[in-house]
């Protein structure tokens, strides 16, 4: 999964010149917080707070946030953590958020629990908080989510996997996210039911949890063939995870005897369906999701109204091999659309 400002690696520096007791993101210099649009003492702002800034899906996130900014005539203030996981520089960046003041915040968090009593505070303090790709647990603590249906983005793949082999006994890797995380939960959940398993069959003969990054699938991946040399099909819980697990294979000479399948429809992840590296993923639009979360923040400001509830953001399946059964769309589709 590049940022016009950033909060994590600099928090400190922010809290530094600005002061503690009046936090302002647009006064620093760069790498410090900049607002994208309606500069000013009287601008409503938001606050973008994402997993990391080096997922693809993160910055075309964030880009989608920037352009309705703009667009609605609202300050953005962006930050992220160092890691996917990293929770403490999650609940950091809404303690600063709140205290420059901004009117909402989009987070997609890295612990959909541990996040929820710095959200609880935010909330407390007045201000919109929504959920961008990943729900909170409970998924109420937030006022509204904005997502991926990633169950089904799960189910589909699942469903093409399962097509695609024809009946062939399957020998199964799930290059997964980390324990408890919602996203990776329930695209994991989706691609078993998709493929018409359960948790514990014995035609899955490895998982490792890859964090969602490439050299971490790569290792996972092979890990995986020392200890089943014969697997034939690879879940990855993004394309970063599938494109490393695909090095891997194709080190051990079987990258084309192996069926890898994906999720996020990212440009890059598209364009690697297109090259037959991986077979099919299931796309999501994380521009979406940002810009009707700026909207519902600047709407909010406006006229009191909060969002509410869920809205699913889409998902399409890609690939160049359709299958019978399985409602797809090809890869000039998917690059036309990827992250959109």
């Amino acid at each position: 999964m590049s940022r016009i400002s950033r909060l994590p690696s600099s928090l400190l520096r922010v809290a530094a010149c600005t002061g503690v007791a009046a936090l302002t993101l647009t006064a620093c210099g760069s790498g410090s917080g900049s607002g994208t649009a309606g500069a000013g003492s009287g601008s409503v702002k938001v606050g973008l707070i994402t997993k990391t800034d080096t997922n693809p899906f993160f910055v075309k996130m964030k880009e989608g946030a920037e352009k309705a900014a703009k667009e609605n005539g609202v300050e953005l203030s962006t930050a992220a953590g160092k890691f996917d996981g990293d929770n403490a520089g999650q609940v950091t960046a809404i303690e600063n958020m709140v205290a420059a003041g901004v009117k909402g915040i989009l987070i997609t968090p890295s612990d959909s629990k541990a996040i929820v009593p710095a959200i609880e505070k935010a909330k407390a303090k007045g201000v919109l908080v929504i959920a961008l790709d990943t729900p909170t647990e409970p998924e109420s603590a937030v006022d509204a989510l904005f997502a991926t249906d990633n169950l089904k983005a799960g189910e589909l793949i699942g469903e093409y996997a399962k097509a695609a082999m024809k009946g062939k006994p399957a020998k199964i890797a799930t290059l997964d996210l980390a324990p408890g995380v919602s996203v990776g939960v329930q695209r994991h959940n989706g691609f078993l039911k998709g493929f018409g398993i359960k948790e514990g069959d014995p035609s899955i003969v490895c998982s490792q949890d890859t964090g969602g990054d490439q050299a971490k699938g790569q290792t996972a991946m092979e890990n995986c063939l020392q200890k089943s040399p014969d697997i034939n099909v690879v879940y990855t819980i993004n394309e970063p995870a599938a494109l490393g697990a695909y090095t891997a294979l194709k080190a051990k000479g079987r990258e084309k005897d192996v069926l890898i399948v994906s999720v996020d429809g990212g440009c890059t992840g598209t364009q690697a369906v297109k090259d037959g590296t991986i077979a099919a993923t299931s796309q999501q639009y994380p521009l979406k999701m940002a810009a009707e979360g700026v909207k519902a923040v600047a709407t909010y400001a406006k006229d009191g109204k909060k969002a509410s509830g869920y809205t699913d953001t889409g998902v399409t399946l890609i690939t160049d091999k359709a299958q019978d059964g399985v409602t797809s769309k090809d890869t000039a589709y998917g690059l036309e659309n990827c992250w959109g």
